[in-house]
């Protein structure tokens, strides 16, 4: 197995290993998958502690910044709308959202927040910026500004390539 092979096998954190890292010998590819498995991980943690999955914790993030179409939401978890319905509905169950009429287009429905809603996805969100704050906490400033820069580098990259369907 390659070097990056054994990086990428490493994260092995669905298996219950701990990740082994070597920076000499871990390449960009690899340090991305296993950050992402620590950042997943983190993520399920701190869901399963607010009583929502990772998907219900998410949407109730996105919507913090107020009503989606079904549409929208589709898109931003990348599924069919039919998919999302379920999603929807789980979360209406438990009080969490809930559809509403678009205005001025009585065949289309958005989902929105109730107050419940709101409270917990903020509760979840503070949670979750705390732990990814710590996660970086032994970068020094400078490095975390570059981090940051490269991030936002390759999320507009990569945004405007899914624009052209490349990503």
């Amino acid at each position: 197995m390659t070097k990056t092979g054994q990086a990428i096998a490493a994260t092995g954190a669905a298996a219950g290993q701990e990740p082994t890292t070597d920076d000499t010998q871990m390449d960009v590819a690899a340090g991305l998958v296993q950050l992402t498995s620590l950042v997943q991980s983190m993520y399920a943690r701190v869901s399963e502690r607010h009583d929502l999955t990772p998907v219900q914790a998410k949407l109730l993030c996105i919507l913090l910044d107020g009503p989606r179409g079904m549409a929208e939401l589709a898109r931003y978890f990348g599924v069919e709308k039919a998919a999302l319905t379920g999603l929807t509905d789980r979360a209406e169950r438990r009080g969490l959202a809930e559809r509403t009429p678009v205005p001025g287009d009585r065949r289309a429905t958005q989902v929105t927040l109730t107050d419940a809603g709101h409270q917990a996805a903020v509760a979840f969100h503070a949670e979750v910026t705390t732990e990814l704050s710590r996660l970086i906490s032994p970068l020094t400033p400078d490095s975390r500004e570059h981090f940051r820069s490269a991030m936002a580098e390759i999320i507009t990259e990569c945004r405007a390539a899914s624009l052209r369907g490349e990503c």
